[in-house]
């Protein structure tokens, strides 16, 4: 309804008829609770109607959109109910609905799946102004979900799916249709097949019988369950551009046209093609197998698209959903993440994840950011400090100001970044397209030609052999095993990969690795472990190695710092005895002290040497020489002296040099990104022989790498395990997640390595290419066996042989075409990775 309309109509009724309470309730138009008007809740004139709220903050939502919570659409007869008045109101499973009368309430009641999501499931479930866009052609954008006008495929909304968007409702119906017309096209397929594998039972029903039970069971399937894939062939004709469902629109229809008029007025047809029993021959399980096999396809094809959503919600599961906001007046209370604006006071307990993006206030902690950076050592924060919502506050409060809110957070434009990115990807089926735009024009051109010869030189009667032709030609030309072609690899390829660690998600990720000459990896997790650990222990003075660790070890089992960790287990392992601590302080981002035994010591960084007053020129070198190393370096201090350094390192799996040896050798060209400086990145590529390093980068440095490279042409694939690297992962041509990462890191990449070492990587590319390999042969017995019938169907051998295609060798050819398919992809299972 218009808002002009919404307004007239309060002019009509508002005068003053709402103070009398008996004509309806009144209502909080935002959150649907009833409010008594002399309570002295807040309350708001607008368009010359009081409305009354139950809270302030209900108010400023009106406030802020008053035009959105003026009325509401009753559910079950789609009136539009005044929401400040609404006597019939209801809360299911967390939507609230508004009701014109009693009757459609109980109607509700009675069956809420059928209103609240039955009908229109998309809809309802997508925000406002959501825009549509096709997985293939993102040119398309459309308001309204419906099909593509290029390729026919279904348009996917854009942006941020909303959490309750319920499985696609494409998936659900193709599912139906999937089911029905696999249990019809079984029973036909026995019938019309059977006396060739030696089951006679046509003989047993009767051959005019047999055809009309044919008949009974094909006619579902064409007429009801492929009405999508005619929707899709109407289009592509419309539009001008050829695709896959022209072939099978047309097929399709062929071969269930033309055998009901064979079963109807065999008459018609001369006695040369009339098979056993004097009855015409018929088509009818060839136009439902078709359309069985190519729902497999589909089935298959959007299922793997399902799951890029939730890749989606992993990453928003990451931020808070409330967060503990401190008033003016001192007093704190937690409030939805929606509501918090910029400015406000947020108080941080440990252990707790940091709702938006802010600066600290007050109180010192250290935060874990791998999440964002990707970096293994939690951050040290002090007032003044920056922090991002989603990273997590280990072990002090803090009170944070909120800076940036809502979709302007870090989180929120990762989020954005990998949703738009996930969209613009075009599947393998553009490589079937640029066959079909080819294929279609000249098998429809075959098929017209054939009527035209035997029109002018074909026997008596003409018109019925003409006919014959064509549809023999449209029917063999119909490549049911294309629908098959590539779901069919992709299924075996996955199981293949999965017993080898390697998760695929979905065909391009396949398709394109098998062309990938680049490869971008992290450092942090995928080179390396990804936590520190301990690996020099250098004496200074006159302590030797194992009694300088054991003062530092006992005394760093106080700190929860994550290189005291280090050290403590680098110390466990090395078997030293701890001794007792007394006096243990730690001052955040300087180090700890205390006395360990009997000796006083003090560990940490340089500002706590220089806090200590001592000098650590003399060690300079030493110091320089173990960060080149790409280590990190603490000093110990211990009676006052300078008695030793211990550092600290991610160190590099053992496994990563030969992988990147192997993965020269596969052709691949290698890039190490990372948010470390540049001093530790360096150290680690020079070690390893990688090609060109880039240091210190953001998470959105990562994604403009990618871009970078891919402008310049090349196929990148990135590897990666944190959430800093979804929108890498996401734009680049294949993401490969490193299976220790984040959960959202696997979700927007193709590829997931469940042991994340690079030679996972290498299987993966072995595997890419076999199957892209095991697709092309595929893809050319489709085409192939349907090439070579159609100079048969269209009768090139009946001048010399008096041969016509019996539609018996038309289903055959057709039959063998799936069948060579699916054989050929089981030889992947064997594919040497």
């Amino acid at each position: 309804m218009d808002s002009s309309g919404n307004h007239n109509h309060h002019h009509h009724h508002h005068g003053d008829d709402h103070r009398v309470p008996d004509l309806g309730v009144i209502r909080d138009p935002v959150c649907g609770m009833t409010v008594d008007p002399k309570a002295g809740k807040p309350s708001v004139s607008y368009n010359g109607h009081n409305y009354h709220f139950c809270c302030d903050g209900c108010r400023t939502k009106f406030e802020a959109q008053p035009e959105d919570y003026l009325t509401a659409k009753d559910p079950v007869c789609g009136m539009s109910v005044d929401r400040a008045s609404a006597r019939h109101f209801l809360r299911h499973e967390g939507q609230k609905h508004y009701f014109c009368s009693a009757g459609c309430q109980t109607k509700f009641e009675a069956d809420p799946a059928a209103y609240s999501d039955g009908r229109k499931p998309q809809a309802a479930a997508m925000p406002k102004g959501t825009q549509y866009t096709c997985p293939m052609h993102p040119e398309v954008v459309s308001d309204h979900p419906g099909d593509c006008p290029k390729c026919g495929m279904a348009l996917e909304p854009m942006g941020i799916p909303p959490e309750d968007a319920g499985p696609n409702p494409e998936l659900v119906d193709f599912n139906r249709r999937l089911w029905i017309s696999a249990a019809l096209s079984i029973p036909l397929l026995a019938i019309s097949m059977g006396p060739m594998v030696g089951l006679p039972l046509r003989d047993w029903i009767g051959e005019p019988l047999a055809t009309w039970v044919e008949l009974l069971l094909a006619t579902p399937v064409v007429l009801w369950a492929a009405l999508p894939f005619f929707r899709r062939a109407y289009a592509s004709i419309v539009n001008r551009s050829p695709n896959m469902w022209t072939l099978i629109g047309l097929g399709v229809a062929a071969a269930y046209l033309y055998s009901v008029v064979a079963t109807l007025f065999p008459g018609l047809f001369p006695h040369s093609v009339s098979g056993h029993g004097g009855m015409v021959p018929v088509y009818f399980e060839a136009a439902a197998v078709i359309v069985a096999l190519v729902f497999v396809g589909q089935v298959l094809e959007l299922k793997a698209r399902e799951r890029t959503g939730s890749a989606i919600r992993a990453l928003l599961d990451l931020a808070p959903k409330t967060a503990r906001r401190i008033a003016a007046d001192g007093t704190e209370a937690d409030v939805p993440v929606e509501d918090i604006k910029v400015g406000d006071a947020l108080r941080v307990r440990p252990g707790e994840s940091v709702a938006v993006d802010g600066s600290v206030r007050e109180g010192q902690s250290t935060v874990d950011e791998s999440m964002i950076s990707g970096e293994a050592m939690p951050v040290d924060k002090q007032p003044g400090d920056s922090v991002t919502g989603g990273t997590l506050n280990r072990n002090g409060t803090l009170v944070i100001v909120a800076e940036k809110v809502g979709a302007d957070t870090t989180l929120s434009r990762i989020v954005d970044l990998v949703a738009k990115a996930q969209r613009s990807r075009a599947p393998i089926q553009g490589a079937v397209d640029k066959v079909s735009a080819i294929f279609v024009p000249a098998v429809v051109a075959a098929a017209i030609l054939a009527f035209i010869v035997w029109w002018i030189v074909g026997p008596e009667p003409r018109l019925a052999h003409a006919l014959l032709a064509a549809v023999a030609v449209l029917i063999i030309a119909c490549p049911c095993a294309l629908g098959l072609a590539t779901p069919m690899s992709i299924m075996i390829a996955t199981g293949r990969g999965a017993q080898e660690g390697v998760l695929i998600k979905d065909a391009e990720a396949l398709e394109r690795f098998a062309r990938v000459d680049t490869l971008i990896v992290d450092k942090t997790g995928t080179l390396t472990e990804g936590k520190p650990r301990l690996t020099d222990v250098v004496p200074l003075g006159d302590l030797d190695e194992h009694r300088l660790l054991t003062l530092a070890a006992s005394l760093e089992r106080g700190s929860e710092h994550p290189l005291a960790e280090a050290i403590v287990s680098g110390a466990e392992e090395r078997e030293v005895e701890f001794l007792d601590v007394t006096g243990f302080e730690a001052t955040t981002g300087k180090g700890v002290r205390g006395k360990a035994g009997d000796t006083d010591v003090a560990l940490g960084n340089a500002a706590m040497m220089d806090d200590l007053g001592i000098d650590v020129a003399s060690v300079a070198d030493r110091l320089q020489a173990l960060r080149d190393d790409g280590k990190t370096v603490m000093f110990v201090v211990a009676g006052g002296r300078l008695a030793g350094l211990i550092a600290v390192a991610d160190r590099v799996k053992p496994t990563t040099a030969a992988a990147i040896r192997a993965l020269h050798e596969a052709g691949l060209r290698i890039i190490m990104a990372t948010g470390d400086n540049e001093r530790t990145a360096l150290a680690v590529a020079r070690t390893l022989g990688i090609d060109d390093v880039r240091a210190d980068i953001l998470p959105e440095g990562k994604k403009a790498l990618v871009d970078e490279l891919r402008a310049n042409g090349a196929v990148i694939a990135m590897a990666g395990d944190g959430v800093n690297d979804a929108p890498a992962l996401a734009a680049a041509d294949v993401g490969i997640a490193m299976g220790t990462g984040a959960d959202v890191a696997m979700e927007s990449a193709g590829i997931t390595l469940v042991k994340g070492d690079l030679n996972g990587i290498l299987r993966a590319r072995r595997l890419a290419e076999a199957t892209m390999r095991n697709i092309r042969q595929n893809l050319g017995f489709a085409f192939g066996y349907n090439a070579l019938g159609v100079p048969l169907a269209a009768g090139v051998l009946y001048p010399v042989f008096g041969l016509l295609l019996s539609p018996m060798i038309a289903a055959a050819a057709m039959s063998l075409s799936s069948v060579s398919v699916i054989t050929n992809a089981l030889r992947l299972r064997l594919a040497k990775l």
